[in-house]
């Protein structure tokens, strides 16, 4: 990509990534709707050049893809496993739990991706980071083995993270 090209399109993939979700939310494409999209990838990306000074590398593509769908595929079930424990599980019999998830990340971006996901799986929700970026405060709805939960984020979802971004 020349210099030029660099500097009018700095994030080609969040500009492509806008336009797909902005055709997503209006419902119905239509050219204007698709016009409008391009703005918007073209104008955000555009305005927010400043706050990504060191844009991260994501390393392997079907390795994206591939999280995607683990991602996708456990919030189906995470929906079912919620509902059961809402619909027949007494309130006496959950357990609802903190964890602290400590972290291999050092990526910002891929910090914020593994929060992300854990929020969007229901009966998880990130809280919050430590300062130093070290570990992610976690609560689950229903956790009878804590250690069981922070040891599946780590496998299923942070070391795949690493091969992503790291």
């Amino acid at each position: 990509m020349t210099r030029i090209a660099k500097r009018l399109l700095p994030h080609p993939h969040l500009t492509i990534l806008l336009v797909i979700v902005w055709q997503f939310l209006v419902n119905r494409p239509t050219p204007n709707s698709l016009l409008f999209g391009l703005f918007l990838g073209l104008v955000i990306p555009f305005i927010t050049q400043p706050f990504w000074p060191n844009r991260p590398k994501l390393r392997n593509w079907p390795k994206v893809a591939a999280y995607v769908l683990v991602v996708l595929w456990d919030i189906v079930i995470a929906n079912i496993i919620v509902a059961r424990i809402i619909l027949f599980k007494r309130n006496a019999d959950r357990h609802p739990a903190w964890i602290t998830v400590p972290l291999e990340l050092k990526q910002p971006e891929a910090i914020t991706v593994l929060a992300g996901t854990i929020t969007m799986t229901p009966g998880t929700l990130s809280a919050d980071v430590s300062a130093e970026g070290h570990s992610l405060l976690i609560h689950c709805l229903d956790a009878p083995d804590t250690d069981a939960v922070r040891d599946e984020i780590k496998s299923r979802y942070e070391s795949r993270l690493k091969e992503i971004f790291e």
